[in-house]
């Protein structure tokens, strides 16, 4: 092609990655004379590239090409210039030159010492016992593991960590002395790496190595960066100097471009010097967006900095968004995002602190077999709720877990529970069995909620702590002294699949006589009803369920409304008896005065 060259003028193997795989396949020599500074060195005098090439030694390249002109005389057939594209340094805008050198390299394919398999097959074996979040992972690490070719550890730069070996000059031989490197690694450990830059040969070689300085030179070529971080596992978790946890870690995390990276690196370190993986779980997760979707510049102006969110927010809220999310695909983060996680934040704490009031008194729990049925429910539920929660948390699916406790909190917790036992917390004596249960039942969920959420809410769980009576923290003096443990299993004959329905199909009737202005509140009912499962229940219980004065088979005064649940028939009805001042139920026998429950409490 006449306006881009041919290539068939001339093929250097020392000078291009396709004519170098050319030199390869056709065995040709490789010849590179030219040092990193872009200069002619001394291999033009070792191989006679050049008549007298001692004058081009030392010599940028570039500046060369007249002078090689000459040296052609009448051998030079035709000299013209033409424009084209040639790459340039990124960076200085300067020409670049491509040269074969020689480099460091991990060889993938080849066998540790003392083991069966190559450093490949160990780390393909290792992917294949470790446990990825998501499980896509599993085949994208895999895939890389099985076609990555040698690993290229060396790089040409004037900053990094260096590869510290000596070489001799006039051989070119490396030196592998076990004393010399020790040596070495002596001063590293006290002075750091960057001594291999600032101390002489003379300073950095083993007294006793038998090698002399002036005939040694140090290698120049620093690690690749992937080396460094690749072993991250071996200057964290084995390190001497602190506590950072056992080797292998659990868990690695980053995001999906790492299976090419630090997930990468880090295996094939580990699998070479450990011949295992150093993690037992990776997970791995999206990146970071605006409430569209749509990736974060400043030109568009939807950045959301972390800084600005902890100043306006608080840590917990940031981390509540976090646990909330979907971290498996891209985490959108807005104002609006936010102040819904605050609002679940809030409904969360006030859960706590209510939960934290009811139960001060508490000294003791009281067993299963003194609790009602609604407190056995609520503990079965919790119970159910809390081991989810608890085995989505282990597998690293946050989101899931959460969504399970802000569903028990808002609906059968705050939404029911709590609402349906405030007349007995409140009304009834302190030392009464069923206050005391419904205290007790509270406590349990109190003390398992709090350590399921701790990890996530660190500043809330531990001021909870603080704030927390003995029945729940014990001898703890922080959330850290406290370890999680499942809510025992209970037995309950409560039919919740019934009872929720006729709580739901009692609550439109009464949501429709609120808009009409028949009643304000529910106590100011009576049901009636052919239910054998309400019927048997304790009559306070079944009172509390739907918070209403009384309940009963009796016939019905005037029915308000009517509903039935499968073949059983109920009727709401106004309440005939007067409304106690201290309680609110609708059972005094006269007005103003306090009914039988609250005059024993009172006059006790």
């Amino acid at each position: 092609m006449m306006d881009s060259g041919t290539g068939c003028v001339h093929t250097a193997p020392g000078h291009g990655e396709d004519d170098y795989r050319v030199g390869l396949k056709y065995d040709l020599e490789v010849l590179m004379p030219v040092d990193e500074t872009g200069c002619f060195d001394e291999t033009l005098v070792k191989e006679k590239l050049l008549p007298n090439p001692e004058e081009f030694v030392g010599q940028l390249i570039f500046k060369c090409d007249d002078k090689i002109l000459e040296l052609l005389g009448d051998s030079l057939l035709y000299n013209s210039k033409f424009k084209h594209s040639y790459p340039h340094c990124w960076r200085s805008h300067t020409p670049l030159i491509f040269r074969a050198t020689k480099q460091w390299f991990i060889s993938v394919d080849e066998k540790p010492k003392t083991q069966d398999k190559t450093l490949r097959e160990i780390a393909l074996s290792e992917v294949e016992k470790t446990l990825f979040y998501p499980k896509t992972g599993k085949k994208r690490l895999e895939s890389m593991v099985a076609n990555r070719p040698d690993w290229c550890i060396s790089r040409q730069r004037d900053w990094g960590v260096p590869i510290a070996f000596f070489r001799v000059k006039k051989t070119g031989e490396v030196i592998f002395d076990e004393k010399v490197l020790n040596f070495v690694a002596m001063i590293f450990e006290m002075q750091g790496s960057d001594a291999w830059y600032s101390m002489s040969i003379e300073e950095l070689l083993y007294p006793g190595s038998g090698y002399k300085a002036d005939e040694l030179e140090k290698v120049t070529d620093i690690l690749d960066v992937w080396f460094d971080s690749g072993s991250t596992w071996y200057s964290v978790l084995k390190s001497r100097n602190y506590d950072a946890g056992e080797y292998p870690a659990d868990l690695y995390v980053e995001g999906s471009d790492q299976h090419r990276g630090w997930f990468q690196s880090s295996m094939f370190l580990s699998a070479a010097v450990e011949h295992k993986a150093p993690y037992k779980g990776v997970l791995t997760h999206g990146f970071t967006v605006d409430e569209k979707g749509e990736k974060m510049s400043k030109s568009k102006g939807n950045v959301v900095a972390p800084e600005k969110v902890l100043k306006e927010y608080g840590s917990e809220i940031l981390r509540l968004w976090v646990a909330s999310s979907d971290y498996q695909s891209d985490l959108k983060i807005s104002d609006g995002i936010l102040k819904q996680n605050s609002e679940n934040y809030r409904k969360l704490r006030n859960t706590f602190r209510i939960m934290l009031a009811n139960i001060n008194d508490l000294e003791v729990l009281s067993p299963y077999s003194e609790m009602g049925e609604l407190d056995r429910w609520i503990l079965s539920v919790a119970r159910e709720v809390f081991n989810n929660a608890h085995k989505s948390f282990s597998e690293y699916n946050y989101v899931h877990g959460m969504s399970l406790l802000n569903n028990f909190i808002v609906n059968e917790l705050s939404g029911m529970y709590i609402d349906m036992t405030k007349d007995s917390l409140y009304c009834n004596a302190k030392s009464d069995k069923k206050r005391k249960a419904s205290q007790s039942a509270m406590a349990i969920i109190t003390k398992s909620m709090l350590l399921l959420v701790a990890p996530i809410l660190t500043y809330t769980a531990d001021e909870i702590v603080e704030n927390a009576p003995a029945i729940i923290k014990g001898d703890a003096t922080s959330i850290f002294d406290m370890v999680y443990e499942e809510i025992k299993e209970i037995e309950t004959s409560f039919n919740e699949e019934y009872m929720v329905k006729a709580r739901e199909s009692f609550a439109t009737i009464v949501d429709a006589l609120k808009k009409e202005k028949v009643i304000k509140n529910t106590l100011e009912l009576v049901i009636s009803c052919d239910s054998k499962a309400i019927l048997d229940m304790d009559s306070n219980d079944a009172e509390d369920w739907f918070v209403v004065s009384k309940v009963s088979d009796e016939d019905a005064n005037e029915s308000l409304g009517d509903f039935k649940v499968g073949d059983d028939s109920f009727t709401i009805s106004k309440a005939t008896a007067h409304k106690c001042p201290r309680c609110w139920k609708y059972q005094a026998s006269s007005e103003n005065e306090t009914c039988q429950r609250c005059a024993r409490v009172v006059n006790a």
